[in-house]
């Protein structure tokens, strides 16, 4: 359950994810080239067709992030990726919520842009396919953990009577880890091949 709907986080919560989501979506949007708008456009239509998939999982579900390829290929534009995506499935299907709508951006967007801003590089100038492929599945699991982590803490931050619940909440996203760490793996192992320009940031100076 990456997508909080509204009525549950508390309003700290809300004003704070809020805040850290305005500051990425503004770094995210300057940072991005106007050439790589249609990746970016492309990544958030991945993300948000892949996301509307659940699976149910215990007492939750679960359904792909790509937060962690989209961190490696976007950097800070992830924020603006998701953030578009989150709008349109909370405004379309009544998925998430509008005023959670800083805090899921933040829970799925962060821990993407953090792994891939510390782990990227390694990948972009790694010559071993087997060690891009593995730091890219690394960065697509803990990608998924930490969301699963921010999702526990906002509930608990929230209400203290959300803490059992969000413990058991984080344990249903061990098997989406692993799913997540091989659709990375696969996808970055790809691009490497066909396309090794794919997997720069899709960052510089936009042009008017």
């Amino acid at each position: 359950m990456a997508h909080i709907p509204d009525g549950i986080l508390s309003a700290p919560v809300l004003i704070g994810g809020a805040a850290v989501a305005l500051g990425g979506v503004t770094l995210g949007l300057r940072s991005l080239s106007d050439r790589a708008i249609p990746r970016a456009a492309i990544l958030s239509a991945a993300f948000f067709t892949a996301s509307l998939i659940s699976v149910p999982v215990g007492p939750s579900s679960v359904h792909l992030l790509l937060s962690g390829l989209m961190g490696i290929m976007l950097g800070i534009a992830i924020f603006p990726a998701v953030g578009v995506a989150l709008i349109l499935q909370a405004l379309l299907f009544g998925f998430g919520g509008l005023t959670t709508l800083g805090v899921n951006t933040v829970n799925i967007a962060l821990p993407g842009f953090i792994l891939a801003m510390a782990i990227g590089p390694i990948i972009r100038s790694s010559h071993s396919s087997a060690m891009r492929a593995g730091l890219s599945a690394l960065i697509g699991a803990l990608s998924v953990l930490g969301t699963g982590g921010l999702v526990a803490l906002s509930l608990a931050l929230s209400a203290p009577e959300y803490t059992p619940v969000a413990s058991v909440l984080l344990a249903t996203y061990l098997p989406l880890a692993l799913a997540e760490a091989f659709v990375t793996a696969a996808v970055v192992g790809f691009l490497s091949r066909v396309q090794p320009d794919a997997l720069s940031l899709a960052t510089g100076a936009a042009t008017s």
